[in-house]
């Protein structure tokens, strides 16, 4: 698959080979989904916490007489209909975590970058650098390329002028390739990739089989 390679002024300057086995996969909705959901229990905390019976401060006598107060029978003064009490079936702290085995993770991602190209949704610096840490010219130089919801891919390493410039603009997120994932390449509109994270990519997915 061939595609134009852009520099940040929107001019054409270079044509780069994408690999089919990594941007040409068919594209299977339902593996999408499983590690979507995969990527956003991994981000739960897990720490809410109440207390049972056996946690709540207070004794254990019997707070009155089982007869003959024209009351109700109580056994404690920690029960959960009183003030104070314990919280019955409340949450406790645990991992959300869902397994999925790697290889399938790594076959969304490719599922994810093929998704992108087939829409035409897929651009290609030749770099992600900015000679001005100032947020203006950047944020015109993106929307004359049509980049009002982005993913922006660098290599290795963000340049930090380009990551001072766009960090103030609006549903535009930029990302080393080291940090690339299924659920952002999906919350935005258009993904971007440079050069360098198109090839590092590659060498890393290539290798990876159709998931069953």
């Amino acid at each position: 698959m061939k595609i134009a390679v852009k520099n940040i002024q929107n001019k054409e300057v270079d044509k780069i080979d994408l690999d089919d086995s990594v941007f040409g996969v068919e594209v299977k909705t339902d593996i999408l989904h499983r590690v979507v959901n995969y990527q956003l229990a991994k981000r739960r905390s897990g720490c809410h916490k109440t207390k049972g019976i056996s946690e709540i401060s207070g004794t254990g006598k019997k707070p009155w007489s089982q007869k003959g107060t024209g009351r109700a029978r109580a056994g404690s003064i920690r029960r959960p209909q009183d003030r104070g009490g314990a919280t019955i079936f409340g949450p406790v702290v645990r991992t959300h975590n869902i397994d999925v085995p790697k290889k399938l993770r790594q076959y969304a991602l490719k599922c994810a970058l093929s998704a992108k190209a087939a829409d035409g949704k897929l651009i290609i610096l030749d770099e992600a650098k900015s000679k001005s840490h100032k947020t203006k010219p950047m944020a015109v130089a993106l929307s004359k390329m049509g980049l009002d919801s982005a993913l922006i891919i660098c290599g290795e390493d963000v340049d930090a002028n380009f990551a001072r410039a766009t960090n103030n603009i609006p549903r535009v997120d930029v990302l080393p390739v080291q940090g690339v994932n299924v659920y952002d390449i999906l919350r935005r509109d258009i993904l971007v990739l440079t050069k360098e994270a198109a090839e590092k990519l590659t060498e890393r997915l290539v290798s990876v089989k159709k998931a069953a």
